[in-house]
């Protein structure tokens, strides 16, 4: 649509995850080594928490790439759809961890195979991480399914790791009765804040240059600031605020994006004119 009109080789704001695009934040970059150096403590639960758009999904296929690089030291599995039973849950483990499930499976059947994959990998010092997107979407039951099922491992190894991802209703849903010992289990959590002033910058600058944008500054002051207001530091929505941005300028067969051609975005973009965000609250951002 605009990419010769703009010199870019590709769109660089594109709402799908696209680790290309992971930009090293110091929220960001904290939140990923700390996930990686917790693989080796104590402890079987760790949580991200952010609002819709923060970035948590890129953060967590970023992680999941980096441990791919170790096949021999971590065996990875993906949940990103958790609206499952207790069953199901199970059974997409296993197939995550590529295992061979007979027909008609039981509940227990899913069980002792997982565990019997987990204790296998152990013992060739290789840990298992499940990574679950969404988790405050996850069914109480299901969560707690996987929680016994790391307390069925040995309690003098963690073969196991589960690192959950959620929007900040996973709080309230880890702290019903239910998963009171899920929670207590959680060694690491930390919640992704919003972008302030300089990170908007940093992360429309970083998204332009990789999409092969190779010119001058194309946002202007005025437009960024309001990018920061209306977007609120929150990275999906930049995206979206961005991208019409850029197709209004291009529609005007203009090059360089300014405070009227973000304002229309955001006359346009419903969610750019809501109240503030949790994150924004919490952070007085």
């Amino acid at each position: 649509m605009y990419l010769q009109h703009f010199g870019l080789a590709q769109y660089p704001f594109s709402l799908t995850p696209n680790t290309r695009y992971f930009l090293k934040l110091p929220s960001h970059q904290q939140a990923f080594d700390a996930l990686v150096a917790v693989l080796s403590e104590e402890g079987n639960f760790s949580k991200i928490i952010g609002e819709v758009g923060t970035g948590k999904t890129m953060l967590c296929r970023k992680v999941l790439n980096a441990l791919g690089l170790y096949p021999d030291k971590y065996l990875t599995a993906y949940i990103p759809h958790p609206i499952l039973s207790e069953e199901a849950t199970m059974l997409a483990i296993a197939e995550e961890l590529r295992l061979e499930v007979p027909a008609q499976a039981s509940y227990r059947d899913l069980l002792k195979l997982i565990t019997e994959c987990i204790l296998r990998n152990a013992e060739q010092n290789r840990q298992v991480v499940l990574f679950i997107d969404e988790a405050q979407a996850m069914p109480e039951e299901s969560l707690k399914a996987i929680h016994l099922l790391t307390q069925a491992l040995p309690a003098n190894a963690h073969p196991m790791q589960v690192i959950l991802f959620g929007q900040p209703e996973l709080d309230e849903v880890l702290e019903r009765p239910m998963l009171k010992q899920l929670n207590s289990a959680v060694s690491y959590s930390y919640v992704l804040p919003a972008l302030d002033n300089e990170g908007v910058e940093a992360y429309v600058q970083h998204r332009l240059s990789k999409a092969g944008y190779s010119g001058n500054h194309m946002f202007t002051a005025g437009a960024l600031d309001n990018l920061l207001k209306n977007s609120r530091g929150i990275p999906r929505l930049i995206n979206i605020l961005c991208h019409k941005s850029l197709m209004v300028a291009f529609g005007k067969g203009e090059r360089t994006i300014d405070e009227k051609h973000m304002q229309a975005a955001i006359d346009d973009t419903e969610p750019a004119q809501r109240t503030p965000s949790w994150t924004e609250r919490l952070f007085g951002a």
